[in-house]
């Protein structure tokens, strides 16, 4: 299963026994740029073929990865268009072959805006870029025939998309929920209600089970965060029925909202 807390050097296996997962899939976690970004390394163990999601920055230590493990990278996945996620995407695109596929077409005028908005932080050699492919919602990704579900989650981002497999139980959420927390909506065409909506509409039907790689942190899973995260929470936001309560404000300013 999915560790607690990402580290650089830390395995995260998806399954535990091989009846459960039965095309081997395994995921490492690498915190890349400053800004400790999760970029995601799915690889098929038997193939050694490879997807990328979020491939941020520190392009040299993303390399080294696939080296590492004998991989042959097949997909470069992003989630929207932040410059800590999609920073390395051009150089990966170069340096391999390979595809970029996402986010949806409204987070093309942040791609545009990687290298500016990377000085800002003082974070260089990201590139702009343009994706191969556009996601939208319904689309699907695949790895070795193994199908990953696409929905389109805007609030953080307009062209914010989030990556799953219901049999794996397992979905890259980019920034837009975090252990604890939600992604911030005070940057340029974030949209706070939209994000709430985005969370409560597409992922919480994906089930209580589903463990979630978030752009920044810890992993945790959908139904923990339904019973404890501040801001989505059934109590606070009333799904399923649940009795709406209202949020603690002090409890929400002490979460950490990651950039």
């Amino acid at each position: 299963m999915l560790a607690n807390t990402p580290q650089s050097g830390q395995m995260y296996p998806m399954n535990d026994t091989t009846a459960e997962n039965p095309s081997k899939l395994q995921i490492r976690l690498i915190p890349v740029t400053p800004l400790q970004q999760n970029c995601s390394l799915i690889w098929n163990e038997e193939t050694k073929h490879a997807a990328m999601v979020d491939p941020g920055g520190d392009i040299d230590t993303l390399m080294g990865a696939l080296d590492h493990f004998g991989l042959t990278l097949k997909r470069i996945w992003l989630t929207h268009g932040h410059m800590d996620h999609a920073g390395a995407a051009a150089d990966l695109r170069e340096r391999t072959g390979v595809e970029i596929h996402g986010p949806h077409k409204d987070d093309q005028w942040l791609l545009d805006l990687v290298e500016e908005s990377g000085a800002k932080y003082g974070i260089t050699g990201g590139r702009n870029v343009t994706p191969d492919r556009y996601l939208e919602e319904g689309d699907t990704l695949e790895l070795d025939g193994i199908e990953f579900g696409v929905v389109h989650t805007p609030g953080h981002t307009p062209g914010h998309v989030v990556i799953y497999n219901t049999d794996l139980n397992i979905a890259f959420v980019g920034d837009v929920l975090f252990a604890g927390s939600i992604g911030r909506t005070d940057f340029p065409r974030g949209n706070h209600q939209q994000l709430l909506d985005s969370i409560t509409r597409k992922l919480w039907p994906l089930g209580v089970e589903m463990a979630f790689v978030p752009g920044h942190g810890p992993t945790s899973k959908f139904g923990v965060e339904r019973v404890s995260n501040p801001f989505v929470a059934d109590r606070i936001t009333g799904y399923a029925g649940a009795q709406k309560q209202q949020a603690d404000a002090t409890e929400q300013k002490l979460s950490k909202r990651y950039t």
